[in-house]
């Protein structure tokens, strides 16, 4: 019995990671832009411009979820090696 709970507590919270990355990923193809940036590329002229300021905004904001998605799963598999162990 308590292997089988084990087994689904874990399959929990796999399926809860995989649907945060899934959340996360769906985030990133929106178009982020403050309210200064448009008004600033608004018009027909400036659509290039406007596309990359769109994607670098975006860049710039899945790097610090990256690096803590890093060490969040570097932490977990130190823990999940110290608990094999013993």
């Amino acid at each position: 019995m308590r292997t089988r709970n084990k087994i689904q507590k874990s399959n929990s919270k796999l399926q809860r990671f995989v649907l945060g990355i899934c959340v996360f990923l769906i985030g990133i193809s929106s178009n982020a832009q403050c309210a200064m940036c448009r008004a600033a590329l608004s018009g027909d002229s400036n659509i290039k411009k406007a596309e990359a300021v769109n994607d670098g905004i975006v860049y710039l904001m899945v790097i610090p979820y990256l690096l803590v998605a890093i060490i969040g799963y570097l932490i977990y598999s130190m823990y999940s090696k110290k608990k094999k162990a013993v």
